[in-house]
């Protein structure tokens, strides 16, 4: 698991004024939550860069105060003006204490809808699960394979081992759907079952010849 280390500062004043001041250093505040006790802190906005903006699931380890914390990413705060970061909340982890962290899905093979000419959608990029932090992973696999044409792959049917997911278990998360191509081909291909063409009519039989 990829891990980025964020070098930060703890924070001792707070209000308004003393976040604006952080910002003026170009400087985020953030929360470190889940442990002994919350620890508030501040760093440069170009350390959370490499957390924040990445669809991959990481883990993040925070100096400050002398002490380091093993986190994971659990909420941030953009400025609606700007889009600039303006604060990041953490969860650390703690070994024997289940977290909540949203996993990406990666999907694995190609579907027989797909090579019967279809075209997969996908509907879900990552599920919520809770876990131990020592199960936790980058990713969860999901195979495709076995995808059909017009069916779809749904919460229940992911196999997560450790995890407990928290999403809908009739959620779809993957489909393959009829192209139009497809769909052109079936229209003006013969319908199955459909009678074969009649024979032409046998020719008619000559006159027999007079009698003498």
């Amino acid at each position: 698991m990829n891990t980025i280390t964020i070098e930060g500062q703890l924070r001792t004043e707070f209000g308004k004024g003393a976040t604006r001041q952080l910002r003026s250093q170009e400087l985020v505040p953030g929360v470190i939550y889940g442990g002994a006790q919350d620890i508030n802190f501040a760093a440069p906005a170009s350390a959370f860069k490499p957390l924040v903006y990445t669809p991959s699931f990481q883990f993040a380890e925070v100096n400050v105060g002398g002490n380091t914390y093993r986190c994971i990413l659990k909420d941030l705060q953009f400025d609606k003006v700007s889009d600039a970061l303006i604060h990041v909340d953490l969860l650390e982890l703690v070994e024997d204490k289940k977290v909540v962290a949203t996993i990406p899905l990666k999907f694995v093979g190609v579907a027989a809808g797909v090579k019967a000419g279809g075209r997969l959608e996908t509907k879900m990029k990552a599920l919520k699960v809770k876990s131990y932090p020592r199960d936790l992973k980058e990713q969860i696999e999901v195979n495709i394979e076995n995808l059909e044409l017009n069916e779809n792959i749904r919460v229940q049917d992911v196999h997560a081992e450790n995890y407990e997911v928290l999403n809908s278990p009739r959620i779809p998360i993957a489909s393959v759907v009829t192209t139009r191509a497809l769909r052109q081909e079936e229209a003006t291909a013969p319908a199955k079952g459909a009678a074969a063409p009649a024979k032409a009519a046998a020719a008619p039989a000559k006159a027999a010849a007079p009698k003498k």
